[in-house]
């Protein structure tokens, strides 16, 4: 099993954990617009949402047709114990590599 995040898979786990129990394709599409100011597409967070699944980071429900979706119903995504683990990984990761950086270098001016 493959415990490694992609950078854009790492964003959308920590959308799925955010939005906690309330996450799909396009709430996560619209997260990323809205929050890093990044243009996606739908397709792109959905195939990084079943990769996620099938690397068991997330599972996944049907959730109730609501609103204006004409009776379909959207699938709901989860954070699994897998996922907070990956999750919690990569921050010590990233943060440890952050620490090694002199303060200086990161100085402007």
């Amino acid at each position: 099993m493959n415990s490694k995040l992609g950078e854009f898979e790492e964003i959308v786990l920590m959308l799925v954990a955010a939005q906690h129990e309330e996450a799909y394709g396009l709430s996560v599409t619209k997260a990323i617009e809205k929050e890093l100011n990044r243009s996606v597409t739908m397709s792109s967070v959905h195939t990084a949402l079943y990769r996620l699944e099938e690397k068991g980071f997330v599972s996944s429900k049907i959730g109730d047709a609501e609103g204006n979706r004409r009776g379909r119903r959207k699938r709901v995504f989860i954070i699994t114990a897998q996922g907070k683990t990956a999750l919690k990984e990569t921050r010590e990761a990233r943060n440890h590599i952050w620490n090694m950086i002199p303060k200086f270098i990161l100085e402007v001016g």
